[in-house]
């Protein structure tokens, strides 16, 4: 009988990096946030492994780092089985985090910053990005920043400094305005609006060093309340995968936006004058 061969003698140390931290529950983002790398490489990187430990599960991964033998894989058919296994468990895990916001906003009691929290959250490692910004629309092509996470300290001072803005007819925010649908931009910089003095495409590209983004509008009936943006720090374009994804989110923003104006006008009246 074969002895056993270890999957330290498989893997490189990096990828036993990446099996373990998997293998223990870290999602993609937070694993791409602790080696400095995009979560698309930590994706990868789960492919090379599943394929190479011949396992088809998180579940398999774990018990295979643990000392178990290997399944009884074809080798000709690895990669599919792990390209297969990692879209299954990816899908697993969008229901779940969907689930889970919905579940988040119903216990919220009108909290709208850890709801807005939790949203941006599960948005930016189910779309591997890097930031998250909720702009509320404020009419005429005007807004501010009144969400974030993961924004960079100098772009998220300079949003704040600038309060309620108008985005020009240029930008994302400012194209969204005017026509209410989906603005995805390849790289901010290729643009020829970067080659100008826009100030919010010279902070979104200088200060928060992002590259491709996506914004999504938040619509509530005919209105415009707000646009739901993410972005890459490296030129990767979101597919339609991921923005239909994102525009999911964003609706559950809206959501959870509704709940807490209603939430706060229920404890109005409540309130003795």
């Amino acid at each position: 009988m074969a002895a056993l061969v270890s999957p330290d003698d498989i893997l490189s140390p990096r990828e036993i990096e990446i099996a373990s931290a998997y293998a223990q529950g870290d999602t993609y983002q937070a694993i791409a946030a602790r080696l400095g790398i995009a979560p698309s490489t930590v994706r990868t990187h789960l492919a090379a492994i599943y394929r190479k430990l011949e396992v088809s599960s998180k579940l398999d991964l774990h018990a295979r780092l643990g000392g178990a033998p290997p399944a009884d894989m074809e080798t000709d058919h690895a990669a599919v089985i792990s390209e297969l296994a990692l879209s299954l468990e990816e899908a697993l895990r969008r229901e779940m985090a969907l689930a889970e916001v919905l579940r988040i906003i119903s216990r919220s009691r009108g909290d709208i910053e850890a709801v807005m929290a939790a949203i941006l959250g599960f948005a930016l490692d189910l779309c591997e990005a890097e930031f998250g910004i909720l702009f509320e629309h404020h009419g005429d092509g005007r807004y501010a920043a009144s969400h974030a996470r993961g924004i960079p300290k100098p772009f998220r001072d300079w949003l704040d400094s600038r309060g309620v803005f108008t985005a020009s007819t240029r930008t994302g925010l400012g194209r969204l305005a005017s026509g209410r649908g989906v603005v995805n931009i390849y790289d901010v910089r290729a643009e020829e609006i970067f080659q100008t003095d826009d100030p919010l495409r010279h902070a979104t590209a200088m200060l928060g060093g992002a590259r491709s983004f996506v914004a999504i509008p938040m619509m509530s009936g005919e209105a415009l309340v707000g646009a739901f943006t993410i972005y890459r720090q490296t030129v990767r374009p979101f597919g339609a995968q991921t923005t239909t994804l994102a525009q999911t989110f964003a609706d559950q923003s809206v959501i959870a936006l509704d709940n807490a104006r209603m939430i706060a006008a229920l404890r109005r009246r409540a309130t003795p004058a």
